[in-house]
C-alpha cells in the first residue's frame, strides 16, 4: 500500500463511481490489455457471495465471428422490441445505440450457477435469488474495476438467454446473466446515454429515501 491517504482513496472510489457510463458508441476498437484485463476479472471474482459459493463464471469471447453472429442476434431483438412502441417513442429509440458488440473487441459472458455451492448453501436457505445477486455484484466490481482502468463496458441487454447459452457453450444449468463488452474507449459521456436521448430522466436521490416504512 502506498502512502496515500484513506481520504484520497475514498475520494478516487467515487469518482470511479460517478464516471461509470454503459458504453456503447464510444469504443475505439483497440485491443484490450491483457493484464488490465486479469485485474478487472480478478476485481469481479473477488465479489462477496452468499455461502462464498462463488456462482459466477467468464467466458470471454475474442472470435470475430462468433460476436457477429451475437450482434445480428441483438439485432433482430431491437426490431422486435422497436415494433411494440408507437410512433413518437420509436422514434426515440431508434436514435439510441443498444450495443457495442462488434466495436468493443472484446465480450465477456457473466454467467450463474445456482447450483455452485451445494444444496446447502449458507445464507441461501430462505431467499434463494442471494446467489443471482452475487452475480450482480461481480459485475458491478467489473465495471468499476474497468472504469478505473480506462475501459468501457456495456451491458447488451437485447438477446434470448436460449440463443447465447447455445453460441458459448453454457452446459444445463447455467444461464448465461450478462453479454459485457469490454474495451478501451475514445471517452466516456457525461450524461448516460438514455438521458441525453429523451429516453428517460433520472429520479433523485431523495425520491428513492424513505423513512422506516416505504410510505413515510
Amino acid at each position: 500500500m502506498n502512502a496515500r491517504s484513506n481520504d484520497t482513496l475514498s475520494r478516487d472510489l467515487y469518482d470511479v463511481i460517478a464516471r461509470r457510463r454503459d458504453v456503447r458508441a464510444e469504443f475505439s476498437g483497440e485491443t484490450v490489455d491483457l493484464g488490465a484485463l486479469r485485474r478487472v476479472l480478478d476485481a469481479a471474482h473477488s465479489a462477496p457471495s452468499v455461502g462464498h459459493s462463488q456462482p459466477w463464471d467468464f467466458v470471454l469471447v475474442f472470435d470475430d465471428e462468433r460476436r457477429d453472429a451475437f450482434a445480428r442476434h441483438v439485432e433482430t431483438e431491437r426490431q422486435v422490441f422497436a415494433e411494440q412502441l408507437d410512433d413518437e417513442r420509436r422514434a426515440t429509440f431508434e436514435k439510441i445505440k443498444v450495443e457495442g458488440v462488434r466495436e468493443s473487441g472484446l465480450g465477456v459472458v457473466v454467467t450463474h450457477d445456482q447450483g455452485r455451492g451445494g444444496d446447502h448453501v449458507l445464507g441461501r436457505h430462505a431467499i434463494a435469488d442471494t446467489g443471482f445477486y452475487s452475480t450482480c455484484q461481480a459485475i458491478q466490481n467489473l465495471w468499476l474495476a474497468a472504469t478505473a482502468e480506462g475501459l468501457g463496458v456495456g451491458w447488451v441487454s437485447f438477446y434470448r438467454e436460449e440463443f447465447l447459452a447455445d453460441l458459448v457453450g453454457l452446459p444445463d444449468g447455467v444461464r448465461p446473466i450478462a453479454w459485457l463488452c469490454l474495451g478501451p474507449v475514445r471517452e466516456l459521456q457525461t450524461v448516460p446515454d438514455l438521458v441525453r436521448h429523451g429516453w428517460r430522466k433520472g429520479r433523485s436521490l431523495d425520491d428513492a429515501i424513505h423513512l422506516e416504512t416505504w410510505r413515510s
